[in-house]
């Protein structure tokens, strides 16, 4: 399975070009999880300048999610206690704004997902 798709990879970029331009607070495109690890990557930018290099919410699974940036070519090398792979969640929809899915990440020590709003 490939960690995003092409239009997820156009989606990042450009959020990465506006992010380079002034702050932005965008919903996340894509949400990559390991299916026997616990950890759980919302994405929100690819770096113009370098696409390997993603930002996001990044929660590996110890109770203390984080804002930061990893590096796709990491992520499809990660295996977790049964071997397998990190995945796309083919179902996620982002309900909200990245500082919002952080603060609830925050309090729960996990990441959670975010209730829609009415």
């Amino acid at each position: 399975m490939q960690l995003i798709t092409a239009e997820q990879r156009a989606a990042l970029l450009a959020n990465g070009a506006a992010s380079a331009k002034r702050d932005i607070d965008p919903h996340p495109v894509v949400k990559l999880f390991t299916p026997d690890a616990g950890a759980t990557w919302l994405l929100t930018e690819l770096d113009p300048t370098e696409p390997d290099i993603a930002f996001g919410l990044c929660d590996l699974g110890l109770g203390c999610p984080e804002l930061g940036y990893v590096r796709l070519s990491e992520l499809q090398t990660v295996r977790g206690r049964l071997g397998l792979p990190v995945e796309r969640d083919l179902w996620f929809e982002a309900k909200g704004p990245l500082s919002a899915y952080a603060a609830a990440a925050h309090r729960a020590e996990h990441i959670v997902e975010l209730e829609p709003v009415a």
